[in-house]
C-alpha cells in the first residue's frame, strides 16, 4: 500500500486548534469572535487615538496645517481670525487677510492679523504667502459672482475655499446642510431641554455624587482644618442664583475670614480708584489673585477647589448639578444682558466650561459665551468631558484658581 502523505505544518495547527477545541468545548468561531469583535473596537480607538495625538503633536510644532488666508469684513475677521488662532490642534495658520478698503500694512483691529491687500488681491496675497486655503469670513461686500470667481480662481486639489458663517458656539450635532436648489442652506436645530434629557442628567448626578460623597468622606476632615486655622463657622453659606432665577443657598467650606463680605465693599472701592490692582476676574466677577482675606487654610483649598466639596449635597439636594454654568450672586445677576439671563435654563454646576476653560483668567464676555454655549449645546458626553478635565485641573493646578 502507497504510504500516505505526512501532514503539512498547517494541517498540524489546525488539528491542534481543533483538538483544544474539543477537549474545552469551546466554538472556536463564536469564541473567536467574542474575543476579536471588543478587542479590535479597542485596538481601533486606541490607534486612532495615537493617531490624533501625533498630529496634535505636528500641529504644535508648526506642521501638517492649513495656511488660511481670511476674507472679509475688519469686524468678521477679528471675530473668526482669534478663534482659528485659539489653539494649533484646529490645523488652521492665519497668514493674513484681505480685508476691503483696509490700508494694506495695517492690523486689522481687534486683532494680530495683518491687512494684506483688498478683495482684487487675493491672488497676488496666495501666491506670496504660499496659503492653500481661503476662508470667507462675511459676504458683506462679497456679491455671490465674486465669491465664485475666488472659487475658480483656486487650484484645483491644492487650494480650497471655505465659508464661515457669523453664528458661532453651535455644536456638530445641531448643523445639518441641505442644498437647496444650488444653495447650500445651513440647518440650525434649535436646543430641546426634554423631560428625558433632564430625567437623565438627575440621575447622573445622584449616581456620581452619591459615590463621590462615599470616595472623597475621608477629605471632609478639612472641616477640622477650618474650624482650628481660623475662628468661625466650618461652611460658608452664599445666595446664589440657580435654575429660572430661584435663589438658592450654596455650601462652601469657609476659605475666608469671618467678615469677608464687609470687607469686600472696601475692596471694590479700591479696585474703582486704581488703588489695587485687579489681576483675576471681571468687571462683574470680584477675584484677586492674592485676596487678603483668604486664610492660610483657605489658600491651599481654593488651590484645589476643595472648598467646593460641600457643593456634593447642593447636587444631591437639587439645587445645583455636577455640571453647569457658574452659580451667580444676586448682585451679578442685576448686571446682566437679557441674553444672559439664558443660563437660568439650566442648573447650575460645581464646574462647567468656564472653569476648565481658564476660570479667573477669561474676561466677563468670554465667560458669557462660555456658559451660553453649555446651555445650547448640552450633551451627556460632554459633561463627561468637561468632568475628566476638572478632574485634571485639580489634580495638576495652574495659576487660575483664586
Amino acid at each position: 500500500m502507497p504510504t500516505p502523505p505526512s501532514p503539512t505544518s498547517k494541517e498540524k495547527k489546525s488539528c491542534q486548534i481543533l483538538d483544544a477545541g474539543h477537549l474545552f468545548q469551546i466554538d472556536i468561531a463564536r469564541g473567536y469572535l467574542l474575543i476579536s469583535l471588543p478587542v479590535g473596537i479597542l485596538m481601533l480607538l486606541l490607534v486612532r487615538w495615537l493617531w490624533r495625538q501625533w498630529l496634535i503633536a505636528k500641529r504644535d510644532a508648526g506642521q501638517c496645517m492649513a495656511r488660511v488666508l481670511l476674507v472679509g469684513s475688519p469686524a468678521s475677521v477679528a471675530q473668526i481670525g482669534p478663534e482659528l488662532q485659539a489653539q494649533r490642534s484646529f490645523g488652521y495658520l492665519v497668514v493674513g487677510a484681505c480685508v476691503p478698503g483696509a490700508r494694506i500694512g495695517s492690523r486689522v483691529e481687534g486683532s494680530s492679523i495683518d491687512v494684506l491687500g483688498g478683495l482684487d488681491d487675493i491672488q497676488r496675497v496666495l501666491a506670496e504667502t504660499g496659503a492653500d486655503t481661503v476662508a470667507i469670513t462675511s459676504s458683506d461686500d462679497l456679491p455671490p459672482e465674486k465669491v465664485k470667481q475666488i472659487s475658480w480662481s483656486l487650484e484645483a486639489g491644492r487650494q480650497h475655499l471655505v465659508l464661515a458663517p457669523s453664528i458661532a458656539d453651535i455644536a456638530g450635532p445641531r448643523i445639518q446642510m441641505r442644498p437647496v436648489s444650488g444653495l447650500p442652506l445651513m440647518h440650525v436645530e434649535t436646543p430641546r431641554f426634554s423631560l428625558g434629557q433632564r430625567f437623565g442628567k438627575r440621575m447622573t448626578d445622584l449616581v456620581l455624587t452619591g459615590i463621590g460623597v462615599i470616595v472623597i468622606s475621608p477629605l471632609l476632615m478639612l472641616a477640622l482644618l477650618v474650624k482650628f486655622t481660623s475662628p468661625g463657622p466650618v461652611l460658608f453659606r452664599q445666595t446664589r442664583i440657580g435654575y429660572r432665577g430661584h435663589e438658592f443657598t450654596m455650601l462652601k467650606f469657609r476659605s475666608m475670614v469671618v467678615d469677608a463680605e464687609e470687607r469686600l465693599s472696601e475692596l471694590q472701592e479700591q479696585r474703582n480708584t486704581g488703588a489695587i490692582d485687579l489681576d483675576a476676574g471681571n468687571s462683574v466677577m470680584f477675584k484677586m489673585k492674592n485676596d487678603p482675606r483668604v486664610t492660610s487654610a483657605g489658600r491651599f483649598m481654593r488651590r484645589f477647589s476643595l472648598d467646593e466639596l460641600p457643593q456634593l449635597f447642593n447636587v444631591l439636594g437639587g439645587s445645583m448639578s455636577l455640571v453647569g454654568p457658574r452659580p451667580p450672586l444676586p448682585s451679578e445677576v442685576e448686571q446682566y444682558a437679557d441674553h444672559v439671563h439664558r443660563r437660568f435654563l439650566v442648573k447650575p454646576g460645581i464646574t462647567g466650561l468656564w472653569q476648565v476653560s481658564g476660570r479667573s483668567k477669561l474676561s466677563w464676555e468670554e465667560t458669557v459665551r462660555l456658559d451660553l454655549s453649555y446651555v445650547e449645546n448640552w450633551s451627556l458626553a460632554g459633561d463627561v468631558t468637561i468632568l475628566v478635565k476638572t478632574a485634571k485641573a485639580v489634580l495638576t493646578p495652574g495659576d487660575t484658581a483664586h
